[in-house]
C-alpha cells in the first residue's frame, strides 16, 4: 500500500493542473470571448487530445519495453513539457497565444495522463484495485482542494502564480516518482505479459458489450461533470454574483467532500461490489444537481456540493477499476485508454452544449442538464453485469 500512496504523487500533480485550469482559464478566455458556448468549446481543447491520443499511447505503453519501464518514459517526457506551457498560460498577450499556450499544455498532459493512471493496476492485485483507486483518489482531490482554495488566494496576488506553484508540484512530483517506484521490480508479473500476449488482445476485442454499457454510463455521468466544472465560475460569477475567487473557492468544498469520500467509497466498492455503490452514486448526485438549480445563496450551495463530493466519490473512485476488472491485465494500458474514450467525448461535448443552452436560456439550466445526464447514466449502468475479480498470484 505504500507504493500505491507513492504512485498517488502522479495523480495529485496532474488533479492540481486540471482544478487550476478549470477554474481561471474561463476566466482569462471571458476577456476575449462574449459567448459561453465559445468559452465552453474552447475549454474542450485537452480532451480532443484526449480522445484521439490516449488510447494510441494507452496501448502503446502496453508494448513498451525500456529500462524505465513502459510506463515511465512517457511521464519523463509529459509532466516536464506539461509544467513549461502550464507555467506560460497566464502569460498570455491575447488570445491567440493564450490558446496557444493551452493546446501546448494539453498536448503535453495526453502523453502522459493515461500512463500515470495506469502505473496502479500495473502494481496491484485486482482484488485490492478499487481501495488502491480510493487511495490514489483521495490523493488527487488533495491537490484539488489546494488548487481551489490555496489557488484562489494566490491568483489575487497575481494571476501567474498559482500555475507557477502547480509547475513546481508537478517537477518534484516526477523527481520523487523517480526516485521511489521503479516500474521493472514493482510490477506485478502477470501485469509484463510476453509480445504474443500483447498482440493477443487487440483493440478491438475490447469492445465488448458490457464494455460498450459502461461506457456509455461514464460518458453520460462526465458529460455532467464535465460541463459543472468547465462552468461552474461563470455560474457562480453571472448567475449567483459571486466574486471570481468565491466562485473557484467554492468547488473547493466539492474537493473536499471527495477527498473524504474517496478511501470509504474504495472499500465499500471492495466490500459491496463496485456497481452497487456507482448506483448510489449516481442516483445521490442526480438528485444533489437537481437541487442546487433551486439554491440561491452561497452557503446552500456550498452544502450540497459537500454532499454532492461524497457521491461523485463513489461514481469516480470505483468507475476505472470497474472497466479494467472487464478486461484481461494484458490490456490495462488500453482500456485505460478506451476509458479515456468516454470520459474525454464527453468532455468534448457537453460545455459547449451546456454553454448552448445557456446562451439560449440561462445559466439556470445548467445543472438541469447535469442532472439529466446523470439519470441517463443511471440507465446504462442498469444493464451492466459486474465480474468478480480473479485471484491473482502473488
Amino acid at each position: 500500500m505504500k507504493k500505491t500512496w507513492l504512485l498517488g504523487l502522479g495523480f495529485f500533480s496532474i488533479s492540481i493542473t486540471w482544478a487550476l485550469y478549470n477554474a481561471f482559464v474561463p476566466l482569462f478566455l471571458d476577456n476575449f470571448v462574449a459567448h459561453a458556448a465559445t468559452i465552453g468549446f474552447l475549454m474542450t481543447i485537452d480532451n480532443y487530445f484526449a480522445m484521439f491520443l490516449q488510447p494510441i499511447i494507452g496501448r502503446r505503453s502496453d508494448r513498451m519495453r525500456t529500462r524505465f519501464g513502459k510506463r515511465m518514459p512517457f511521464l519523463l517526457v509529459g509532466m516536464p513539457l506539461a509544467a513549461l506551457f502550464g507555467a506560460l498560460i497566464p502569460w498570455h498577450t491575447g488570445l491567440l497565444t493564450l490558446i496557444t499556450f493551452m493546446i501546448l499544455m494539453n498536448l503535453s498532459m495526453s502523453l502522459y495522463r493515461s500512463p500515470t493512471v495506469a502505473l496502479m493496476p500495473d502494481m496491484t492485485r485486482p482484488e485490492r484495485r478499487t481501495e488502491a483507486n480510493g487511495v490514489i483518489n483521495f490523493m488527487g482531490g488533495v491537490g484539488s482542494i489546494l488548487a481551489f482554495a490555496g489557488g484562489s488566494y494566490l491568483y489575487k496576488q497575481h494571476s501567474s502564480i498559482p500555475f507557477l506553484a502547480s509547475s513546481i508540484i508537478t517537477i518534484i512530483c516526477l523527481i520523487m516518482l523517480l526516485y521511489f517506484i521503479k516500474e521493472r521490480r514493482d510490477a506485478l508479473p502477470l501485469v509484463q505479459p510476453d509480445d504474443s500476449d500483447v498482440e493477443k488482445s487487440s483493440f478491438k476485442a475490447e469492445w465488448t458489450v458490457p464494455t460498450m454499457l459502461l461506457l456509455g454510463a461514464i460518458f453520460f455521468w462526465f458529460f455532467s461533470y464535465q460541463g459543472v466544472e468547465a462552468l461552474f465560475t461563470l455560474y457562480g460569477t453571472k448567475k449567483l454574483g459571486l466574486t471570481d475567487d468565491q466562485a473557484a473557492f467554492s468547488l473547493a468544498f466539492f474537493s473536499l467532500a471527495f477527498v473524504i469520500g474517496a478511501i470509504p467509497s474504495g472499500l465499500l466498492g471492495k466490500r459491496l461490489r463496485k456497481k452497487r455503490v456507482i448506483m448510489a452514486g449516481v442516483i445521490g448526485l442526480t438528485v444533489i444537481f437537481a437541487s442546487i438549480s433551486i439554491v440561491d445563496s452561497l452557503l446552500g450551495l456550498r452544502i450540497m456540493l459537500l454532499i454532492g463530493g461524497v457521491f461523485w466519490a463513489c461514481i469516480n473512485i470505483n468507475s476505472y477499476p470497474f472497466i479494467v476488472a472487464l478486461g484481461k491485465d494484458s490490456s490495462i494500458g488500453t482500456r485505460t485508454g478506451i476509458y479515456y474514450i468516454a470520459s474525454s467525448l464527453a468532455a468534448v461535448a457537453s460545455p459547449p452544449l451546456m454553454g448552448v443552452l445557456i446562451d439560449f436560456f440561462d445559466y439556470g439550466i445548467l445543472f438541469y442538464a447535469a442532472a439529466a445526464g446523470m439519470a441517463l447514466a443511471l440507465i446504462c449502468l442498469l444493464f451492466v453485469k459486474e465480474q468478480q475479480p480473479l485471484a491473482h498470484p502473488q
